[in-house]
């Protein structure tokens, strides 16, 4: 059974901007501690590349806290919700702390998709009721 639905579309310029005036710190409270990892490696080689990887991740965690019903309120955090991927290459939701008891004692699966052209990105979560 559907328990929830959420989506976003996210300005890459937007980030770019608050990347440039927040430097490290933006990314740095968006990010879980493996996707920042992963957004230095690819900025590093590709500025562009790593900052649409920062929108694409802001824009999923918009979708699922949109699909959960809490919006950006605890237990939902920027960093206790990380989008990581399968050797497939599909993302996934991994959640930590407060907001991974609470989604599991309320028997809840999320499904994610995201994409990114070079100005946007865009992200979908369906979240199941066991």
């Amino acid at each position: 059974m559907i328990f929830g639905l959420g989506t976003d579309i996210c300005d890459v310029r937007r980030i770019r901007e608050s990347v440039e005036r927040h430097g490290e710190r933006f990314a740095e409270k968006v990010l879980s501690d493996a996707e920042l990892a992963v957004y230095r490696r690819r900025s590093e080689r590709w500025p562009d590349r790593g900052l649409r990887y920062l929108a694409t991740r802001f824009s999923a965690k918009e979708a699922f806290s949109k699909a959960i019903g809490l919006g950006m309120r605890m237990p939902m955090t920027w960093r206790s919700c990380e989008i990581a991927n399968l050797a497939s290459g599909q993302p996934v939701i991994v959640l930590h702390g407060a907001l991974k008891s609470w989604f599991e004692a309320q028997g809840l699966r999320a499904h994610v998709t995201l994409t990114d052209e070079t100005d946007y990105a865009a992200s979908f979560v369906v979240v199941e009721k066991n």
